[in-house]
């Protein structure tokens, strides 16, 4: 199912124009990006603040109800107030159905509780990577990718090219021909200490 969002498109430009919006509960943005001039548009902020929760929203193709006409999208990048729950301002690129695209997708990390390494030496799974910088066709652009640690014990790890990516996706990185590691299990340090701790002599 797609997400959508509505907006209004807007003409005022600069600091007190979008001062205002926000005092009147409204995000100022922009729409950029394919053949047509960029956008300047605003959203409901308690609207935005709701989807902006939702992990998909930041990472699918949206669909943005423009006074009516349908704009596919994705999110580029948000701008907060630094400590208050304030949205200040959004980017959203158009995308092209038969146009590759370029975007970070997350990673969900499945079975980190029964891999060797946590189960049976009582490690601690480390996340090195919580997103992948992927290319696809946007109707191939999935929401997640799973991560599955069931096999990592304890100093193991985890490389981008053992994930499986969708059909229709591909890594940037394995591209360039580069293979981070995404996770891997390290050694219960407290454990040893205790142990190490038990073979000193009594004073």
């Amino acid at each position: 199912m797609q997400i959508e969002i509505s907006a209004k498109k807007r003409d005022g430009q600069g600091t007190s124009a979008s001062r205002r919006l926000r005092h009147a509960g409204r995000v100022p943005g922009i729409l950029y990006g394919g053949d047509k001039a960029p956008q300047s548009i605003d959203f409901d902020h308690k609207e935005l603040m709701l989807s902006l929760r939702n992990e998909a929203f930041h990472s699918s193709v949206i669909s943005l109800d423009l006074e009516g006409v349908k704009e596919q999208a994705l999110l580029k990048d948000v701008q907060t107030h630094p400590y208050k729950q304030l949205i200040l301002h959004v980017d959203f690129l158009r995308v092209d159905a038969s146009h590759k695209i370029h975007t970070k997708v997350p990673l969900h990390f499945l079975n980190a509780e029964i891999c060797p390494g946590v189960k049976l030496h009582g490690g601690l799974v480390s996340h090195v990577m919580n997103e992948v910088d992927v290319v696809c066709l946007p109707g191939s652009l999935p929401e997640f990718i799973e991560v599955d640690l069931k096999d990592l014990d304890t100093g193991s790890s985890i490389h981008l090219s053992h994930l499986k990516m969708p059909e229709g996706v591909e890594s940037v990185l394995l591209h360039r021909g580069e293979d981070p590691t995404v996770a891997t299990v390290l050694g219960a340090k407290g454990g040893e200490a205790e142990e190490a701790a038990g073979e000193m002599p009594a004073a």
